[in-house]
């Protein structure tokens, strides 16, 4: 653009005075504070607004903010904040997870440190620490989320062990339990060995681990043999049977006969099962019913015995040379002497394959048979899966509907039993005489000798299940309830689908009568690096938004996620990106700084349409292209577009060219710069309003300070006037635009020098004649004088052309080039679009709009191609001089 400075045109009386550049660290915190105090983010149950509600994925009281809870929380706040400018009754509703194993591991690890353990305390005494370890060190998290801007309403702030939260807990569970909807059982289940509990699927990360795949014989000696193979050597000592599929005639034969298990002594049966794939291996499996699930189905099914080979603690306990061994000691010893007994076929080592581990210690998991409780998921699957394929729940994008019926479709019961102590204690009591008594919130605990609580707590994803209503009050009938549920938006990533969303859905349509837990669910993807790359410590990419806070702001660490958001795909991010986002705030800020310094008025009427200019009705035009574009992406939770859009129309239509057009009507005063003073403080106004849900911080300093404003947080949130809709506006500005940007080009392929101006003429303008002002202003081009002699001609599409005077400016050889590379596109183009013309399946079978369209391309190719070609004809030889400056002279330059 033009080198004006804000500084070079008359500043208006009485501007707000914003500093030279916007520093997020002297904003965010004094912006945040005032937020809160002022109780923007509060919530009225008894407005009559239209409700929104988003209760926020509660995060562990241990955690920290990572970059995705960064994603998570900026597209929940970009929501909510719309809304919130929109008129609705706003809530977003935060709280913390008491992340039952990741807390007691942190505490446990504190006592280890003094030399202790939690058995030294008891019971009531270790719960008494982990309180005291949240109440001095957990919900770090919280205070970071001030730091990015969560406008969440604080004070109904939630923890899923505070009291309300704890009866609703005790409360479900009562009632599931009477429903015959909970019950226990021997099971197998995910067992961690170090943290001495059973696990969910969600707390079992599984990665493809090295080990070795030995196959053994079985029987012989009399016996008939039969090969399995297995990665768990050990186990076998645990096997009761041998199964084959029974339609596998290789074994038919066999089935029913015994053989002897090696190294034992038992003797165990083959047995025909559907479950076996003949296909795979030698088509025979040992069979470990206390050992893997598969097994125990098999066994169930068979009548087998269970015979538990090894303790909580992963060591060995069958009788015999391998007693008091660790499993993974006992794996290698095993082997050997099965080995020495010749009964190894083969072993195929390292074999890769899928191993469970601990999510909290990274322990290798030990699929264990024990007594547990759990969910019979069945009919509260069926329901969560009715509410999304009748509508009451949508899933965005769709195409990731079909993993969540995937999983709900096919759910397994839910193990809910944990062996800790920190969390919500099971409400069953067990009586001398094998009485079972389950104990509601409003009900005693049976008393009397002998009577004892059930030891176990609760899984924590059984209370987070119960987030979206126990929050807002249940199992009481709240104002808070009957107003914002079903809530509206359940914002989260696509890897916790199965697990948290479908079991809030199961437990939401359970509590309230069928009604479903929220709206919408729309789903994001996890934060890769710039190349693609998931971040690992390993891998040295991981990224602290926090550290990209302090050293880009808040808003820059916003922009940068939000714009890489499209629904249910991965988000890329890097910190060149950031830096790129920083430098879009700084110009945001330096647009609105240099509206305040030539008196932009933010406030009042707009002019009639009739009395603006055609750059004025150009840019407001365009502002309601980008609202009517911005609310279609927002309401189909396109975070990405929306970002998109608002920064292609902020830096390339209002500060590239609206500001810069706006220089030369400002500086020369008079009516029409009071328009468009008018029409400058209104698109910045706008454009404000449509960046504060995404970018806070600096759009509340700017927008304030433009409008005198208490507040943009609450500022209506533009809508479209389709009186400002002006299509002519709009290509008369478009024509301008593409002379100046031609000028300019030819300018930088010359090597002239931004400041320095040239003489021209300008000819065939048309309808641009009254903005030939402009024109030169933006190209730098002066009104030819007396000896002006054309040695340079543009001729811009539309019929505009530009004669320059160029002597001693320009390079005939950099200019040949330029123009000899232009031919070859136009030649490309004219290929391309002439071999579809003349294909007669095509002409024929293509639709007529598509025909004419290709024509159209191909004549304006020519007519590329013509004007290029006369461009190049006009050219001296290389190295011709001019005889007036004695330097090359040059000739014709193409568009």
């Amino acid at each position: 653009m033009t080198d004006t400075r804000p500084e070079d045109l008359p500043a208006a009386p009485e501007a707000v005075h914003l500093s030279a550049q916007y520093q997020p660290g002297e904003v965010e915190q004094r912006r945040y504070e005032q937020w809160v105090s002022a109780g923007y983010f509060h919530a009225d149950a008894s407005s009559n607004r239209p409700p929104f509600c988003i209760v926020i994925p509660p995060p562990n009281v241990t955690g920290v903010l990572h970059v995705g809870h960064a994603l998570d929380h900026t597209i929940q706040d970009t929501l909510v904040r719309r809304r919130r400018m929109q008129g609705y009754e706003t809530l977003w509703l935060p709280g913390m997870d008491h992340a039952g194993i990741a807390t007691q591991n942190v505490v446990e690890r504190q006592l280890a440190a003094q030399g202790m353990s939690r058995h030294d305390l008891g019971r009531e005494r270790f719960v008494e620490r982990v309180w005291q370890w949240k109440a001095e060190s957990g919900g770090a998290i919280l205070g970071q989320m001030r730091r990015l801007g969560d406008s969440v309403d604080w004070s109904r702030e939630r923890f899923t062990m505070d009291e309300g939260l704890s009866r609703a807990v005790q409360t479900i569970f009562k009632r599931l339990y009477d429903d015959g909807l909970i019950y226990r059982a021997e099971r197998i289940i995910n067992w961690c060995p170090r943290c001495l509990t059973a696990l969910s699927d969600i707390e079992v990360d599984h990665t493809d681990d090295e080990g070795e795949l030995v196959s053994i014989r079985y029987g012989g000696d009399g016996d008939p043999e039969i090969v399995v193979a297995t990665t768990r050597a050990e186990t076998m000592l645990g096997d009761t049977a041998v199964a084959v599929h029974p339609d596998d005639e290789r074994y038919r034969h066999l089935v029913g006969r015994e053989v002897e298990l090696p190294l034992t002594g038992r003797r165990i049966p083959i047995v025909a099962d559907e479950h076996v794939d003949p296909a795979f291996g030698t088509g025979a499996v040992k069979v470990t019913p206390a050992h893997d699930p598969n097994d125990f189905e098999i066994g169930q099914r068979h009548g087998l015995p269970s015979l538990t080979i090894m303790d909580e603690r992963g060591v060995i306990t069958a009788h015999g040379p391998f007693e008091g061994l660790d499993r993974f000691e006992a794996r290698p010893a095993v082997v050997d002497a099965l080995r020495e007994q010749g009964r190894i076929v083969a072993e195929k080592r390292p074999y890769v394959h899928a191993v469970g581990h601990c999510s909290r210690c990274k322990t290798t998991v030990e699929p264990r048979l024990s007594l547990q409780w759990f969910v019979r998921t069945g009919p509260l699957a069926k329901a969560a899966s009715e509410a999304v394929r009748d509508g009451r729940t949508r899933i965005e994008p769709a195409e990731l509907a079909k993993r969540y019926f995937a999983w709900v479709d096919n759910m397994h019961d839910w193990c809910i039993s944990r062996q800790l102590w920190w969390g919500h204690r099971i409400p069953v009591w067990y009586g001398p005489g094998g009485e079972v008594v389950c104990v509601g919130p409003d009900e005693q605990p049976p008393s009397g000798e002998g009577w004892v609580q059930d030891e176990d707590v609760l899984d924590t994803w059984f209370s987070s299940a119960l987030w979206p209503f126990s929050t807002l009050g249940w199992p009481d009938d709240t104002p808070d309830l009957r107003r914002f549920y079903p809530t509206s938006v359940l914002v989260t990533g696509y890897d916790i689908l199965f697990f948290w969303v479908a079991r809030m859905m199961m437990f939401g349509l359970y509590a309230m009568g069928g009604r479903q837990p929220f709206d919408v669910v729309t789903l994001h993807g996890i934060v890769r690096d710039q190349y693609g790359k998931k971040m690992s410590k390993s891998f040295g990419n991981v990224v602290d938004p926090l550290d990209w806070i302090d050293r880009y702001g808040a808003d820059a660490t916003r922009f940068t996620l939000a714009r890489g958001a499209n629904p249910g795909a991965d988000v890329a991010v890097s910190e060149e990106w950031v830096q790129g986002a920083r430098n879009f705030c700084n110009k945001l800020w330096n647009a609105v700084r240099f509206g305040l310094m030539n008196g932009a008025v933010a406030g009042g009427e707009l002019p009639v349409a009739e009395e603006l200019s055609t750059v004025d009705r150009w840019v407001l035009s365009r502002l309601q292209h980008v609202i009517a574009e911005v609310d279609e992406q927002f309401e189909r939770f396109e975070l990405a577009k929306v970002c998109d859009a608002l920064y292609h129309f902020a830096w390339d239509d209002v500060f590239d060219w609206y500001v810069e057009l706006s220089k030369p009507v400002l500086a020369a005063g008079g009516a029409a710069a009071e328009r468009t003073r008018r029409v400058l403080g209104h698109v910045l106004d706008q454009l404000l309003r449509l960046l504060h849900p995404v970018i806070p911080f600096v759009t509340e300093e700017l927008w304030t300070a433009l409008t005198r404003g208490e507040t943009v947080v609450r500022a209506a949130w533009p809508t479209l006037d389709k009186s400002y809709l002006d299509d002519q506006a709009e290509e008369e500005v478009a024509a301008l635009q593409r002379v100046v940007t031609e000028v300019r080009r030819f300018r930088s392929d010359q090597g002239l020098r931004p400041s320095q101006r040239v003489a021209a003429r300008l000819g065939g303008l048309g309808a641009l004649a009254p903005h030939e002002p402009l024109i030169r202003a933006l190209a730098r081009l002066d009104a030819p004088g007396d000896g002006f002699t054309a040695t340079a001609s543009l001729a811009v599409p539309g019929g505009v052309t530009v004669e320059l005077d160029t002597r001693g400016t320009i390079d005939v050889a950099a200019e040949r080039a330029r123009l000899t590379k232009d031919r070859t596109a136009a030649e490309k183009e004219i290929a391309q679009n002439r071999a579809k013309l003349d294909n007669p399946a095509f002409v024929a079978k293509a639709p007529e709009a598509v025909v004419a369209k290709v024509k159209a391309r191909l004549a304006a190719a020519e007519a590329d191609l013509a004007r290029i070609t006369a461009a190049l004809a006009s050219l001296p030889a290389d190295g011709a001089r001019s005889e007036e400056s004695g330097i090359e002279a040059t000739g014709t330059a193409g568009g």
